[in-house]
């Protein structure tokens, strides 16, 4: 189907019922979580069942439903370390953990504030070639063979306290890939922790706590330019609707991804996303998709 634009934006989601938003919601919010693409997942659904592709605005304002449901997890600990923050810099206690760790993730964030804006003219332009399916098979099935090289080569023994700034500023790097659909941001980070022998669930907390200002600034900043775009009430309406329903979902996977992660190993999600990569480059190259 063809794009649908306002002002260069992509506004697919403006043309769905309320029916298709859920469905979509409740993807966004469980892929957006799992170590397997929710940009991905917000293009290949619609592909198959020959729908609007709702757009890059709308799958990135819909990230602020996994940064509600991040947030109300992890709770005790984005309370710890803003307080113990505060608490360390009034005594100047500069080596705090809270306070190292709160530098640590506003470190790890820089290299995707700045490739974002650098690059948010190609990812949010209608029939950007990034969002191409070909691209996101490719992508999928790059990630899904680090992801298995990192759970083979790697020994999973480090905490998340035992993390230093280098080590962040590796994750903070790898985050950059999110920015290619197909890549997923929890994938590419969860992927650079697990390289750096974190512990599984604490490579996955960290990964969690890192998304918090990304999460929000990528989603705050689709809601600023969905306004200026001046959309219709009803497209506001049906995003609002997409957000609660994504809300409710994301947080069930990340209550599940973190109960998985404390006995399992990332394997089911390699698999998955080899065969979701296989299966899209596939599909394309035969013009089937």
């Amino acid at each position: 189907m063809a794009t649908i634009c306002n002002a260069g934006l992509d506004i697919g989601f403006a043309s769905l019922g309320y029916a298709q938003i859920a469905v979509l919601g409740i993807i966004q919010g469980i892929t957006e979580l799992l170590p397997i693409s929710s940009t991905a997942h917000m293009r290949i659904v619609p592909a198959l069942l020959g729908w609007h592709d709702p757009g890059s605005a709308f799958s990135a304002a819909m990230q602020l439903a996994a940064l509600a449901a991040v947030v109300s997890y992890f709770w005790r600990d984005v309370r710890g370390v803003l307080s113990g923050s505060v608490a360390a810099i009034g005594r100047s206690d500069y080596r705090d953990q809270s306070l190292r760790m709160a530098i640590a993730i506003i470190l790890a964030t820089i290299p995707i504030g700045i490739a974002g804006l650098l690059l948010s003219s190609k990812l949010n332009a209608c029939d950007s070639p990034l969002r191409g399916l070909m691209v996101i098979g490719i992508a999928s099935l790059a990630m899904g063979i680090l992801l298995a090289v990192a759970e083979i080569a790697c020994r999973h023994r480090r905490t998340m306290d035992q993390m230093g700034l280098g080590s962040a500023l590796i994750v903070g790097i790898a985050q950059i890939g999110a920015l290619i659909p197909g890549v997923s941001r929890s994938g590419s980070t969860l992927t650079a922790a697990l390289f750096l022998n974190l512990k599984r669930e604490d490579a996955a907390r960290f990964s969690f706590l890192l998304g918090i200002p990304a999460i929000a600034l990528a989603g705050l900043r689709e809601l600023w330019l969905l306004f200026h775009a001046h959309i219709a009430a009803d497209a506001w309406t049906l995003l609002l609707f997409g957000l609660v329903v994504a809300s409710i979902s994301s947080f069930c996977a990340i209550w599940g991804l973190m109960k998985f992660l404390e006995k399992f190993s990332t394997w089911p999600f390699v698999i998955y996303r080899m065969l979701l990569g296989i299966f899209l480059i596939v599909s394309v190259s035969s013009g089937w998709l």
